[in-house]
């Protein structure tokens, strides 16, 4: 079986694919040329999703069986046209079971039960107590991260910028703040436990309990299902950072910090990603192969992800629209020899 990585991009989506060796990579694209590919899944039955949108058109949610030919569903996330809430984008599309749940800005959750053919909203969580405190975050207010309890369907927590992390226990009906442990950015005065800026959550494969948060101030994880959070950022070269993904395989961590939230660029101009292979407890950078000089591009929270084999491949699409490849668990890196636009996400599946 060979890979094939969907890289999202601001002017359209590249495929990018080798052979099971991993070591004949072929590029192929732009598809949605001109439009913004903002994330792309891949549901239990083999139908790939892919989200776009366009300042004319908006946005819209695509369906294939096979990367190549694609029909836009006729229905998508929608707010009610009485409220003041656009429906801008879709940040995340997540297949659990029968369901598909889409995270879209302005931060809403909706599911699907009919592969993405109709949508509902989500009213739980869309219509919180706390909705009239959330405020967005410099990309907006989005909702960018859904998870789903592997062994527990009912149990799911979403990720919202700039408000924090909900769990829902009883399958999206009722949710509630899960954030204790983690500084606000900005506290709001009625509603203590929001105000935080979740950038990703990365749960492990085996123990719904064990999630790891990239948040706008540091890196936490959690081993009660998020009702406690403490750090786990020993090492890192900065407590700053956007994408967080986890070899399932290995529980190998990878991260790529960057210099601060005002200065979103590499550390020093040297480009690294980090690794963790003890949960969080210790980080050691990866640089053999990566610019080490006069680097000065960023990585945006959906532009990394790992390939699962032994070793894992891990895969980064930067700002610049450079792509890292490793295909040795980051111990080595190749530059794929293209520039792409902006990469915004990046997602690998088995062909």
């Amino acid at each position: 079986m060979g890979i094939v990585v969907v890289i999202g991009t601001d002017k359209g989506a590249f495929l990018l694919r080798a052979g099971d060796a991993r070591d004949d990579w072929r590029l192929s694209g732009p598809f949605f040329k001109g439009w913004k590919v903002t994330t792309s899944a891949r549901d239990d039955g083999g139908r790939f999703y892919a989200a776009t949108a366009s300042l004319v058109y908006g946005a819209a949610i695509h369906v294939s069986d096979d990367l190549e030919g694609w029909r836009q569903l006729e229905n998508g996330p929608a707010w009610p046209e009485e409220t003041e809430r656009k429906f801008n984008q879709v940040w995340t599309l997540v297949p659990a079971g029968d369901r598909l749940y889409a995270g879209i800005d302005d931060a809403g959750l909706f599911v699907s039960e009919d592969r993405g053919e109709t949508w509902q909203s989500v009213e739980g969580l869309n219509e919180h107590r706390t909705r009239p405190a959330w405020f967005p975050g410099y990309a907006g207010l989005c909702l960018h991260a859904v998870v789903v309890d592997s062994k527990n369907p009912q149990r799911i927590w979403a990720g919202l910028s700039s408000v924090g992390v909900f769990r829902s226990d009883d399958g999206g009906l009722t949710w509630n703040e899960k954030n204790a442990g983690i500084p606000p950015m900005i506290e709001d005065k009625d509603h203590k436990d929001i105000g935080r800026c979740v950038h990703a959550l990365v749960p492990d494969p085996d123990d719904p309990n064990l999630i790891f948060r990239r948040e706008h101030n540091g890196l936490f994880r959690t081993r009660d299902g998020g009702d406690t959070w403490e750090r786990a950022e020993n090492g890192l070269g900065s407590w700053f950072g956007f994408p967080l993904s986890m070899d399932r395989r290995t529980r190998t961590l990878y991260d790529v910090p960057l210099e601060s939230d005002e200065y979103r660029v590499p550390i020093d101009g040297a480009f690294a990603v980090y690794r963790s292979r003890d949960g969080g407890d210790s980080w050691e950078p990866l640089r053999n192969g990566l610019p080490q000089e006069n680097c000065y591009m960023g990585v945006l929270r959906a532009a990394m992800d790992v390939d699962h084999r032994d070793p894992c491949g891990i895969y980064v699409g930067t700002t610049a629209g450079t792509v890292y490849l490793s295909t040795d668990g980051g111990d080595a890196w190749t530059q794929f020899p293209a520039t792409l636009p902006r990469v915004l996400s990046v997602d690998v599946y088995e062909d």
